[in-house]
């Protein structure tokens, strides 16, 4: 038995609850952003950032995989194709005290592409089966794949069935699966996120043929969106939507594990703190005010939240006073538009 042969017979080594994610994003799933999505959702499975494992070899790798403990749990994204260099990274990430390693196989960026990673690599089922085979001897904690159901032409059940059995035998504990295929030339990252028409059949005929959790991710933007994906696979990943209404996501996490949201005050004042910890570190406030900006999306005084975060974080000594300000405007113009509608009712 080849030692591929025998790490397939393992049981898949359990991991974070995965029924809920928040997706990896690039410029945006930073150690403050997750921090504060944490808040909203104490029990979703948050990603870091793609992080190339080349970076982590030969760069300062404590700066890079840095975050805060009450992130847990948190996964690893890793970009890379060269096993060694992917096992010391995974090796690595596990150190600092992440719960799972994940490898990416879906980015479709020309940088990524550039330096044969991301998506292009379902095209070489093979070097992944590699990559995944040398984390996974490298680490105890899950070793994921997050990709895509095909990339350009190749798209058929055939081919995208042929790349998972290829990961799942090398000892992959769960697939993410982009519900869309990604188009190499053509489209930009951004429209690779919205262009290619998302295919949920592909990913649920994947899901009855395979023996490891299947996550979807992709289109799921609201709470019904949510409820109908999780009803047919083992976990739905959730991106944009966390990010640009994070309140959306506590409504999601309220509907899988009970309790109550807490509001977009309760929120702002529980990353105070952080907020101002960072400062004294000498984090600038628009480092983390940026993740912020949509959290009243579609409440009273939401565009004011937004401007003045937006156009006042990043001037010469903009602290933590600025945000408390603003959210005793949004307060008042709350209950200015409360006290408007009891009038009209009355």
């Amino acid at each position: 038995m080849t030692s591929n042969e025998a790490m397939s017979c393992e049981p898949a080594r359990k991991g974070p609850d995965r029924r809920l994610c928040v997706a990896p994003m690039m410029d945006w799933t930073d150690r403050h952003c997750r921090y504060l999505l944490r808040l909203i959702a104490p029990n979703a499975l948050l990603y870091t950032e793609m992080i190339v494992a080349a970076a982590i070899e030969h760069g300062d790798a404590e700066r890079l995989l840095a975050f805060d403990p009450r992130e847990h749990p948190v996964a690893l994204q890793l970009g890379g194709s060269d096993p060694g260099q992917l096992a010391l990274a995974a090796r690595v990430g596990q150190q600092a005290g992440y719960d799972e390693i994940n490898l990416n196989v879906g980015c479709p960026s020309g940088r990524v592409q550039a330096g044969r990673f991301g998506v292009a690599l379902m095209r070489e089922p093979g070097l992944v089966a590699d990559c995944v085979t040398a984390m996974r001897e490298a680490v105890t904690v899950p070793v994921t794949v997050k990709t895509r159901i095909g990339v350009d032409h190749e798209d058929s059940f055939e081919f995208v069935m042929q790349f998972a059995r290829a990961v799942t035998e090398a000892g992959c504990d769960a697939l993410v699966m982009h519900a869309r295929k990604a188009w190499l030339e053509g489209l930009s990252p951004k429209e690779n996120r919205e262009v290619p028409p998302l295919n949920y059949g592909i990913v649920r005929q994947l899901r009855s043929e395979l023996s490891v959790p299947v996550i979807v991710n992709g289109g799921v933007d609201s709470v019904p969106a949510f409820e109908s994906r999780l009803a047919e696979f083992d976990g739905v990943m959730v991106g944009r939507a966390a990010y640009q209404s994070p309140m959306t996501l506590g409504k999601m996490h309220e509907t899988l594990y009970g309790g109550s949201a807490p509001d977009e005050g309760t929120v702002v004042e529980s990353f105070l703190p952080y907020i101002e910890a960072r400062l004294d570190e000498g984090v600038r406030l628009h480092s983390m005010t940026r993740h912020m900006l949509g959290l009243f999306q579609g409440r009273p005084g939401a565009r004011h939240w937004r401007r003045q975060l937006s156009q006042l974080a990043n001037r010469p000594g903009a602290g933590a006073d600025l945000i408390r300000k603003t959210l005793a405007d949004v307060a008042g113009m709350t209950r200015g538009k409360n006290g408007q509608e009891r009038q009209a009712q009355a």
